[in-house]
């Protein structure tokens, strides 16, 4: 009793008053561990393909303006290719909007399918598409459509994935099994442009601009089935199956009556705004590291190609390396310590991080890589574990797919076309860091007011356990809350 964290404490109190008497077996959801990993490979493994061809499309960004956009100029064709990569994201939100509340009333394993299916049409789509030189501007419109599939189909991705997970997972190692899905992101990525680094060291650069391209985007196809039959295989989550206690499936039933959207916006509108400021704090960084860096690094910079992808990849191997180690972290010491530490490191070493950047040949620039990535890992850890428990079950996909893919939209996936556009206008190249110190600054308000998660039972849901022990223990921790509240007010 005395190690029990404050929050699980005022929690377990709460769920003890509403039911009127201390939890029994029936009260406790004890999750098989076969479930458990199917539904964790499942989920990162479709974070994975995404993140596949986000690793390819990023470090291809300047060879796809040349083969899509060959009458403009450098700097040009990188500024198309961003725009059309951000294309992507200006219908993420309209992607969350339409399967968010599909996977509230039919189901989060069905919604996760479906997007499986449309993100590896939309990834395979892009390596079978003729050069402008072939058939002109219907090129670069087919380009923008196979994105904007993507993206339709990503918006309904991240939201459904980390809520799976999140109602999988016991309450005691959520932020551990979150952090797999976001290894799957990096691990995708790394996958991506270490064969895009591949092609380039084997290829020449005709070669390159004529065909060598397309291969990673059609390696998606058979990526893409493996990612569907596994989760074809999946079993719903227990959290949705149970639906919500007695006392939350009367507030689910008032909610459901109503417009959704409008119930979130009105009855959850502080908790999504702490969503966009945590999702705007991971995702600037993320997309500065993932999706500029490479092109900053040889655009602006002026670096060897194969180094720069060499330096950003081994960021990328770096973060896979950190990431489940700070989300079994944040199982202990709390989701809010781990987002605090990265947000006021990200404020103290982003711009020293870019001048090192700067720096000639490996060893500072990679420095000032590794210091980004562990930035990053310090956001991406926690995230799949945090957002979820801001929402209660009957809201929580609708909630993730608005909160989630409007600030991804607004300011992670425009982060590459807007640091570059500021680049070019102001002429200097540590307008990265500045940039990254304002998300930092706003993330750090958002950690100020997001309410500590870890161990507590998912809103709406029961409390999720390891082991019969485990529901034991639980129960037992009920019946001395149960006791002391009884007794009075404690001392």
């Amino acid at each position: 009793m005395a190690e029990l964290p404050r929050q699980v404490r005022d929690e377990l109190m709460r769920r003890l008053r509403h039911k009127g008497g201390p939890f029994t077996k029936s009260d406790v959801q004890v999750v098989k561990e076969p479930m458990l990993k199917r539904a964790v490979t499942a989920s990162a493994l479709g974070n994975c393909m995404e993140w596949f061809d986000f690793g390819v499309y990023s470090y291809l960004a300047a060879d796809l303006g040349r083969v899509f956009y060959p009458g403009a100029s450098g700097a040009a064709q990188l500024l198309a290719s961003f725009a059309t990569f951000a294309a992507a994201f200006v219908v993420r939100p309209l992607g969350g909007l339409f399967f968010g509340p599909l996977g509230d009333k039919v189901g989060r394993q069905k919604v996760l399918a479906t997007t499986m299916i449309l993100m590896a049409c939309g990834t395979f789509m892009i390596g079978f598409i003729p050069g402008y030189a072939t058939i002109g501007t219907a090129a670069p419109a087919l380009l923008l459509f196979a994105r904007m599939l993507q993206g339709f189909s990503t918006g309904g991705e991240y939201g459904g994935a980390t809520t799976f997970i999140a109602e999988f997972s016991p309450d005691r190692r959520r932020g551990f099994l979150g952090s797999w899905l976001d290894f799957g992101t990096f691990v995708g990525y790394s996958m991506g442009s270490a064969l895009v680094t591949l092609l380039n060291f084997l290829l020449t650069d005709s070669e390159m601009i004529g065909w060598g391209w397309r291969v990673p985007f059609l390696v998606a196809g058979p990526l893409g089935i493996i990612g569907l039959y596994m989760r074809l295989k999946l079993e719903e989550s227990p959290a949705f199956q149970k639906q919500l206690d007695e006392h939350d499936r009367v507030v689910a039933e008032r909610e459901s009556s109503r417009h959704e959207f409008r119930t979130i916006f009105l009855r959850h509108w502080r908790v999504l705004l702490i969503c966009v400021g945590l999702v705007l704090l991971y995702n600037v960084t993320n997309y500065m590291v993932t999706g500029y860096l490479p092109s900053y690094q040889t655009e602006v910079l002026h670096r060897n190609g194969t180094t720069a992808e060499v330096l950003v990849l081994v960021g990328m191997l770096w973060v896979v390396v950190l990431i489940v180690f700070l989300g079994r972290l944040s199982d202990r010491v709390g989701r809010r310590p781990v987002y605090r530490w990265a947000a006021i490191g990200q404020i103290v070493l982003a711009v020293p991080a870019f001048l090192l950047l700067r720096s000639g040949g490996w060893v500072l620039p990679g420095l000032g890589v590794l210091i980004l990535a562990t930035l990053l890992a310090g956001f991406a850890a926690p995230s799949a574990a945090t957002l979820p428990a801001l929402f209660p079950t009957s809201v929580r996909y609708a909630a993730m797919g608005i909160g989630f893919n409007f600030s991804v939209a607004a300011f992670g996936g425009t982060t590459p076309l807007v640091t570059e556009a500021l680049v070019h206008l102001t002429g200097s190249s540590l307008v990265p860091g500045c940039y990254l110190i304002v998300s930092g600054l706003i993330g750090l308000v958002a950690v100020h007011f997001m309410p500590e998660s870890a161990g507590v039972p998912l809103r709406g849901s029961q409390p999720m356990v390891a082991s019969e022990r485990e529901a034991q223990e639980l129960i037992s921790t009920s019946q001395q809350l149960q006791t002391i509240r009884e007794s009075g007010p404690r001392s």
